[in-house]
């Protein structure tokens, strides 16, 4: 209704699951990394779980849009089926072509079995995406497990995505399904929008749409819109098209504050409201009595475990604890001294001799000699969720360390005096978890990957080797670089076509790459691009 009026090609806050209205949130950002990195380095199982309107499904659809030609797959909405029907349903997205006469179990899971040979033979890669899996019975999640034994003696024929709610989180606990739930390997709970995202998001869908900028909404709307939907985007959608449709009929082409808050009334309507008061008494009234109770009883508790303690206090008959004097032998107790661990955090002379071992150690390990190349250090300031891509070894300065973490369990020891704010951690490898870091006596340390969250923009550098010719690879050229460039492209899940010609697919593709990583996206492979693609390549 409001669509021509504002200019719009079509509605901006449907509530369809299209990929071009995702909204890459650090959070939805962090997600389609783990995806990728799951389906990409073949670990089999992937869970990404989160509340309902979390924006989900629309995340399934922008992996599948992510996926290159060489990567088949196959993807399940109706999560109310039974094993059989799941066999079924799983050849049919595939392609397979099976005979009228199939009708086992086995005859489904053999010819899936030799689908998988063929594509993996040929270099590809298989990927099943079950969405609304907290849906599925026990029985037909044994079935989903036994998939994973389609496997060579290395690799993993199939990767299996489990994408639900939370609830599928405690679904994959029970006892039942344990050994269902060791074997995911990639695990996400994705979460709401936070309210600095908001306004981002909003525009994101406004310029999708079509928008032309003539449409505005005001701070006061972007607060009331985060008030009511708590980050959640189909609650953001819902309020957004229903301010949209009051801005038509008042004739507007801004969003007030007061517009959104009619908007919610009319989404809750009066059953909403009437709630909202029952759970404001419960907060303001019910709870902190409850919270009291729970005081005294505690109280009481440790009042009767120390009973015996208070009577022989007011007694006088209070023990007192024996020390040793010349008269009393002591009995002579061998000193046992720990060696402390070595701390993680680095100085500069330090930090940059590991980054050159370990650049040396793996470049060995690659069968590559260094060379044969020019080796250079590049620096960039990123935020932690960037480099968790990383394939390569790095270095990480932290320059926001207070003293006190100096002395957290990872600095206990050898080093753990440093004073200087120049503290690097020295990253060997990135896991699913975290980061393998490499401490002062150049052992591995795992770090997880919360250690980062505290953390913001952060200067890390690298070692790359480069060829001698510095030549900037731009739109319209042929050259071997550009092959190179697109083979790292499509490893990273790029639609790009191996043509060795920089045409305009390979320069939208590199747009993106910068994009992502924050470089200036001018589509041109220059030094910095050059490296921070050497950085995340196998």
């Amino acid at each position: 209704m409001y669509t021509s009026y504002f200019g719009f090609k079509e509605s901006p806050f449907n509530l369809t699951p299209d990929p071009r209205y995702l909204f890459l949130s650090p959070h939805h950002r962090e997600a389609l990394d783990h995806l990728l990195y799951g389906i990409n380095e073949r670990k089999g199982f992937i869970a990404i779980t989160g509340g309902i309107g979390t924006g989900k499904t629309t995340l399934c659809r922008a992996l599948l849009d992510q996926l290159d030609g060489f990567t088949k797959s196959a993807l399940i909405f109706n999560s109310f089926i039974n094993e059989k029907e799941l066999l079924e349903i799983i050849n049919q997205e595939f392609g397979i072509h099976l005979d009228p006469g199939v009708q086992t179990k086995k005859e489904y899971i053999d010819r899936l079995n030799q689908y998988l040979l063929e594509t993996f033979s040929g270099g590809g890669n298989a990927v099943l995406l079950i969405d609304e899996a907290q849906n599925l019975s026990h029985r037909v999640l044994e079935q989903i497990r036994m998939l994973s034994n389609l496997e060579t003696e290395k690799e993993k024929l199939i990767q299996i995505v489990l994408v639900g709610q939370s609830e599928l989180k405690e679904l994959l606990a029970s006892s039942s399904l344990r050994q269902l739930n060791e074997r995911i390997m990639v695990r996400y709970e994705l979460r709401p929008l936070a309210n600095m995202d908001i306004q981002g998001y909003v525009e994101h869908r406004l310029v999708v749409a079509g928008g032309r900028g003539n449409l505005k909404f005001t701070k006061g709307a972007f607060k009331a819109i985060y008030r009511y939907s708590q980050g959640n985007p189909r609650r953001i959608n819902a309020v957004c098209d229903r301010a949209l449709l009051i801005a038509y009929a008042r004739e507007t082409y801004s969003i007030s504050q007061g517009m959104v808050g009619s908007a919610i009334k009319e989404i809750r309507g009066d059953i909403a409201a009437e709630n909202e008061i029952k759970g404001w008494f419960w907060k303001r009234v019910v709870s902190p009595i409850m919270l009291l109770l729970l005081l005294i009883i505690v109280a009481g508790f440790a009042g009767w475990s120390l009973k015996e303690h208070i009577f022989n206090l007011f007694s006088g008959e209070e023990k007192v604890a024996m020390l040793p004097t010349r008269d009393t032998p002591s009995i002579s107790m061998p000193l046992k001294i720990e060696k402390q661990e070595a701390t993680i955090y680095l100085d500069e002379k330090t930090s940059l001799a590991g980054l050159f071992n370990l650049y040396n150690d793996k470049t060995k390990a690659d069968g590559n000699h260094a060379s044969e190349h020019n080796v250079g250090m590049i620096a960039f300031n990123i935020e932690p969720k960037y480099f968790m891509r990383f394939k390569k070894p790095f270095r990480v300065l932290l320059t926001h360390l207070s003293p006190s973490e100096s002395a957290s369990p990872f600095s206990v020891g050898t080093g753990s005096n440093l004073i200087s704010s120049s503290r690097y951690l020295l990253i060997r490898e990135v896991t699913a978890d975290g980061v393998i870091a490499v401490d002062a006596d150049g052992e591995k340390r795992e770090v997880a990957r919360d250690f980062f969250k505290s953390y913001g923009e952060q200067k890390v550098s690298w070692i790359y080797s480069y060829e001698d010719k510095k030549v900037d690879l731009i739109k319209g050229m042929n050259a071997p670089g550009v092959l190179n460039v697109q083979k790292t492209l499509k490893k990273l899940g790029y639609l790009v076509e191996l043509t060795g010609v920089y045409d305009n697919t390979t320069f939208r593709c590199v747009m993106k790459f910068q994009n992502y990583f924050g470089l200036s996206p001018d589509g041109i492979v220059g030094p910095r691009t050059r490296a921070f693609l050497y950085q995340v390549s196998d």
